[in-house]
């Protein structure tokens, strides 16, 4: 198995201590525009309309990443990209982030200022404007990172998942299936003989080149889109984070809806093969739309709303099976 710090060397923040990694890490983060940052107890931003939303999310090294296969740098854009989708499919526009993180004490300083920097080129790309307002650090036996996300809704009704009304259209923005492709790759040709991952397979395979690795590494999920549909008259909203089918599913029964996924594959419709329904971590959007507004952004109509039915998803009338990602029942406890 790839030694977890193998290519970092210098002090470790054992060695240096809270205040100095602290230093270090803040330097390298997006400032963004708040009222007042990092280095109180607390930071100020502002709510122009009276209101924000706010969500928060983990990232655990063994269910939600491997060392082997990601570097920090890759770990950071994905703690801020996964948050920023949230607030996203909200409608709402990504103000600022509050990161915790726990890290084991020989975690060389390195490895955290290289974090802080996939976590600045997420946000620099996928939300401009958008900053670091404090966080926190912590030691721990795992790699631990909590991200809480906070965003303006302009002035706007929130989009929430209860919206959908029968005869509305259903769409979604962002890849579907590149992240699931990449990981089932990197599970299939990045381990060792003893089926650990391991960093020299990936590479010896061709794996760690492979766009889906680099699309399950770095997610690109369509920020903008989510206040775009708010605005273009979105009824309900969305992140796909654990594939289009369970999510799907999680509309339907917030709505009190079936939705019917299109059978055919005409011209501005998404294809949905197995693997777009079932594989996760893309972190598109799925929404929906009255019939009579035109799909704004990089929305592609891939369904219908129904009155409730006795499925949750059904496609030409055949229930579809509304499973995805599950970290309880599909983590097999390893870590790597």
């Amino acid at each position: 198995m790839d030694a977890t710090y193998d290519a970092w060397a210098g002090p470790t923040v054992g060695d240096l201590g809270e205040l100095v990694v602290l230093d270090r890490i803040v330097r390298r983060l997006p400032v963004g525009s708040p009222l007042l940052g990092p280095g109180d107890d607390c930071a100020v931003v502002a709510a122009p309309d009276g209101r924000f939303v706010v969500t928060t999310d983990m990232m655990v090294h063994g269910p939600d990443f491997r060392w082997a296969w990601s570097s920090p740098e890759d770990v950071g854009w994905k703690a801020a990209a996964t948050n920023l989708s949230d607030v996203a499919a909200m409608g709402a526009v990504p103000t600022g982030l509050v990161i915790a993180l726990a890290a084991p004490q020989d975690t060389p300083v390195a490895v955290l200022e290289s974090f802080a920097d996939g976590v600045r080129l997420a946000v620099d790309a996928l939300a401009p404007g958008c900053g670091v307002v404090g966080g926190d650090l912590s030691t721990s036996a795992t790699f631990t990172v909590s991200v809480t996300a906070f965003g303006d809704l302009g002035g706007r009704a929130p989009v929430v998942r209860s919206g959908a009304r029968p005869g509305d259209v259903l769409a979604v923005s962002g890849e579907l299936g590149p992240a699931a492709r990449g990981l089932t790759r990197l599970f299939r040709e990045g381990v060792d003989a003893d089926g650990e991952p391991s960093r020299r397979a990936a590479v010896a395979s061709g794996a760690d080149t492979d766009p889906d690795v680099g699309r399950q590494r770095r997610p690109v999920p369509p920020i903008a889109d989510g206040p775009a549909a708010a605005a273009g008259g979105a009824t309900a909203m969305l992140d796909l984070s654990d594939g289009l089918a369970i999510d799907a599913g999680r509309l339907a029964r917030a709505s009190r809806v079936t939705l019917s996924l299109d059978a055919d594959r005409s011209e501005g419709t998404a294809v949905l093969d197995e693997v777009a329904l079932h594989g996760g971590e893309d972190h598109g959007l799925l929404a929906t739309f009255p019939p009579d507004v035109p799909l704004p952004g990089g929305f592609r109509r891939v369904g219908i709303v129904l009155d409730r039915g006795d499925d949750d998803l059904v496609r030409g009338g055949v229930p579809v099976p509304t499973t995805g990602w599950d970290p309880y029942a599909d983590w097999d406890g390893a870590a790597g």
